[in-house]
């Protein structure tokens, strides 16, 4: 069996799992709509949708432009510089204990109601899984690589090192980290326009 009909056959389960839940549960329509109003719904309003689906990719995009860009710099400083590691990875760190929820109320006041401040939204909510794991793959690079490197290399040349051994070797995190963000990056987006926002799938 090929991966488009496991995909179409767990589709079809859920859809029957919904189905089901509404009528066993006696719910209203109200509080969970069956999967053929949802259907009828998003056929009637299709248009009006997708214009606002537009509005949210864009910001989705451009947060993971952005978040990924600022990410990858934080985790290359930290990787580069030992008193970097002092002093930005325990803000860093600190930084996750304040709910990026919390701040997107914030964000609309300060950068308005416009794109600004949904982008922003999804850039900080991806920020943290760009910069720890491609931080961590910079960590663990092999250690023989990097041992072979400081004898071949002159010692001046941490930047070289970190350019042609580290920053390949943790690409694979990297791209850990980027799945994580594009998972994420719609749920900052979505977020900050229902808050407040004059377009968006949010809104």
């Amino acid at each position: 069996m090929n991966g488009l009909m496991r995909s179409l056959l767990t589709l079809a389960g859920l859809l029957l799992l919904w189905q089901a839940v509404i009528e066993l549960g006696d719910l209203p329509p109200y509080l969970l709509p069956t999967p053929l109003a949802v259907a009828l719904s998003l056929w009637r309003n299709a248009g009006a949708l997708l214009g606002h689906a537009a509005v949210t990719a864009l910001e989705i995009g451009l947060g993971l432009l952005f978040g990924t860009l600022l990410g990858g710099v934080t985790a290359l400083v930290l990787g580069y510089s030992r008193r970097a590691q002092r002093w930005l990875l325990p803000m860093l760190i600190a930084s996750q204990a304040i709910p990026v929820f919390a701040i997107a109320p914030l964000l609309v006041l300060w950068l308005g109601y416009g794109m600004g401040s949904k982008i922003a939204m999804a850039m900080l909510i991806i920020y943290f899984p760009v910069t720890a794991n491609f931080y961590d793959g910079l960590r663990h690079t092999p250690r023989g690589w990097l041992d072979l490197a400081r004898v071949m290399a002159p010692a001046d040349r941490r930047w070289a090192v970190l350019r042609h051994i580290a920053i390949p070797a943790a690409l694979p995190a990297l791209a850990s980290g980027l799945r994580v963000a594009a998972a994420v990056a719609p749920i900052g987006a979505v977020l900050g326009e229902w808050v407040g926002a004059s377009a968006g799938l949010g809104y």
